[in-house]
């Protein structure tokens, strides 16, 4: 069970980018040698995450009413980029949004929620308002505050309820610096 839970948030958190300041150039792959793209040109994205075995992603971005004011009842809007179909965009499913990347959300105030995926809780994220006016993600990388840019799983083998996770890898900024951190971690 343990597995399944981390291979939906596995699925959901293959992270990356936001825009903030971009990190390392480095180049990752598919486990098939695919390179993963970077979502570009989403204004309000938060973080994206990404996962074996394809280089489909998905993006976490701040959902804003017509008037600019945060959606209280959604505040994160979730969505596919397809790259291995012309990179369209796509709501998630069903059992996408309750099993794997879905999150939990709690409003905490007016300008901070509690983001949990659904598919593992074991990890808290903050959504709030940064030093410079902007809403980010927020969670402890390294033993330190960090805004989250990207979260990948790499997957080898398995099945789709058992994946073989051989790690999670999380990747932000950390607050204090602004230095790249990146951890590693086996579920």
């Amino acid at each position: 069970m343990k597995r399944i839970l981390f291979y939906c948030l596995a699925v959901v958190l293959l992270v990356g980018g936001s825009v903030l300041p971009a990190f390392s150039q480095e180049t990752l792959k598919t486990n098939k040698g695919q390179e993963l793209p970077t979502p570009k040109g989403i204004s309000n994205m938060l973080f994206y995450v990404q996962r074996d075995p394809n280089t489909n992603t998905v993006v976490y971005e701040w959902n804003l009413n017509s008037k600019g004011v945060p959606n209280e009842d959604e505040p994160v809007k979730i969505y596919w980029i397809r790259y291995a179909d012309g990179g369209k965009k796509q709501d998630l499913n069903f059992i996408q949004r309750k099993f794997a990347y879905g999150l939990n959300v709690r409003k905490i105030n007016a300008e901070k929620y509690e983001l949990k995926f659904v598919s593992y809780g074991k990890r808290a994220f903050y959504l709030q308002k940064g030093p410079d006016g902007k809403f980010h993600v927020y969670t402890t990388i390294n033993q330190k505050q960090a805004v989250v840019d990207r979260i990948f799983v790499r997957i080898e083998g398995g099945s789709f309820w058992v994946p073989n996770v051989v790690y999670a890898e999380f990747k932000g900024r950390e607050t204090a610096t602004g230095k790249e951190t990146v951890e590693r971690f086996k579920p």
